[in-house]
């Protein structure tokens, strides 16, 4: 995922990273790991 803090305090974009094949596609849109390594402690319900 891409973190990238906008220009608000406290905003972040974050961008999921796309796998595709020819079956479709996959992405992670949460990971509590990748979120709290770029300083972002929230659980998701």
């Amino acid at each position: 995922m891409n973190f990238i803090q906008g220009k608000l305090n406290g905003l972040w974009i974050i961008e999921p990273r796309v796998f595709s094949d020819s079956r479709g596609f996959f992405m992670e849109t949460w990971s509590k790991r990748e979120f709290e390594g770029n300083g972002l402690f929230y659980d998701f319900v």
